[in-house]
């Protein structure tokens, strides 16, 4: 008798190492006796936009009030893509050259995209900014295709080191890429590209005949008002000429809409012939969530000024927690090196000052996640970040680095860096035991 065997993929396969503490904490036997405050994953404890949650209230009396939910068409339901080109409108986008796909979140977007612009094998290249979200080193490894990355630093005072131009441009006349990934919004690092950077980055892409795909799930959040906000979709043949059928944005109603389980994103594009071709793919996914497309559909009919205002609250909220944030970090641990967020929910501690050279930040957040636990007042706690080694191609490096997502209740986020502090103590005590 022969067992069935599983394949060479799935044999290798493992848990990301942002998700896999969650995995190991959630089989804890002393869960329901501590508070686990989870900032790994950009998993947003706010309400929905009010409009949203009037849908949601609705759903069974307003809509499918027969029971009856059937798929929608493979790109979506109109409202629904006219809700992102509604969005993308009161930013004072010219949205009328924009064609939209509604996909399963901005995940099943970046699949879609990947399998549109580059062959399978390792000849033709897909480019990413390193650290990069991991999504995308996943999602080129499941469908084969090779990854060029182009290496960002932080440097000791907790600032992104600038952007190198010209070795893009190197690398563009070297290489076979195919389509260059930018997060004008960074996340991993709240890193912010701004206009002017971005216009030479599609220049190069046009003058090199690359796609510039852009995700700006995060596009609303950037924290500096005097340099406004960037986007793929400000760019004209004024200013870019040529860009006009090369670029593809990714959208998503996780964010800043405070949605992660609708599981709705999109893809925008100004090509006719990816739009066209991306929906004949996705017939194999036969459609998006129809349930969550009435929810997000919802924002097709709000004003721009509510989506304004909306933005503003946004930010105001994520603005606040960051600074608070960041410098209780530095206040609790002396030594450590924090990023500077100018866009984006995220940020980087960097460790090396203040920890072992043997410290492996993965090690680290999976004694937190199986074992950690301190004593804050009266009541017991553990921490999950996220090891920023997932987030780069080379996973040497990040080795002493964590994610920071700002995702919690802020009475409870701002315990964490006290509750970092006493983690560290705590794990060199259980290493060295």
């Amino acid at each position: 008798m022969k067992s069935p065997e599983l394949s060479e993929h799935y044999k290798n396969r493992k848990p990301s190492v942002i998700r896999s503490a969650q995995i190991k904490c959630n089989k804890r036997e002393d869960i329901d006796s501590i508070t686990v405050i989870n900032l790994a994953i950009g998993n947003i404890n706010l309400p929905m936009h009010p409009s949203m949650i009037s849908r949601l209230q609705g759903l069974g009396r307003d809509s499918f009030q027969d029971g009856v939910v059937k798929y929608t068409s493979s790109g979506g339901n109109q409202e629904t893509k006219d809700a992102f080109l509604n969005i993308l409108a009161s930013d004072g986008v010219n949205t009328k050259d924009i064609h939209v796909n509604i996909t399963d979140g901005a995940s099943a977007a970046i699949e879609l995209i990947m399998l549109g612009v580059c062959n399978s094998g390792y000849d033709e290249k897909i480019m990413l900014f390193d650290p990069t979200y991991t999504n995308y080193l996943d999602f080129a490894r499941r469908l084969n295709i090779g990854v060029l990355t182009h290496a960002r630093r932080i440097k000791d005072d907790g600032s992104i080191a600038d952007f190198d131009i010209s070795k893009l441009k190197k690398l563009f006349k070297s290489e076979n890429i195919k389509g260059l990934i930018i997060i004008p919004y960074d996340n991993p690092t709240g890193d912010f590209i701004e206009q002017p950077l971005l216009e030479q980055i599609a220049k190069l892409c046009v003058e090199y005949g690359i796609w510039l795909i852009s995700d700006e799930a995060y596009r609303p959040l950037y924290y500096d008002e005097k340099i406004g906000f960037s986007s793929i979709w400000l760019l004209d043949e004024n200013t870019v000429p040529g860009i006009t059928g090369s670029r593809i944005g990714i959208e998503s109603s996780s964010k800043i809409w405070n949605a992660c389980g609708l599981r709705i994103g999109a893809i925008l594009t100004d090509n006719i012939s990816f739009h066209e071709k991306a929906i004949s793919e996705y017939t194999a996914n036969l459609c998006a969530n129809s349930l969550g497309q009435e929810i997000f559909g919802a924002l097709a009919n709000e004003s721009h000024q509510s989506i304004q205002n909306w933005y503003e609250k946004q930010k105001f909220h994520y603005k606040d927690i960051i600074i608070k944030l960041s410098e209780e970090f530095k206040k609790q641990i002396p030594g450590v090196i924090v990023s500077r967020p100018k866009a984006a929910i995220y940020f980087i501690i960097d460790l090396k000052n203040v920890v072992e050279v043997t410290f492996n930040a993965i090690d680290f957040t999976n004694y937190c996640a199986e074992e950690g636990r301190v004593k804050i007042g009266q009541n017991d706690y553990t921490l999950l970040l996220a090891p920023m080694s997932g987030f780069y191609s080379n996973k040497k490096l990040g080795r002493k680095q964590l994610r920071v997502a700002i995702v919690e209740d802020y009475n409870l986020i701002i315990k964490a860096p006290k509750i970092l502090s006493k983690l560290l103590n705590s794990y060199s005590l259980h290493r060295n035991f």
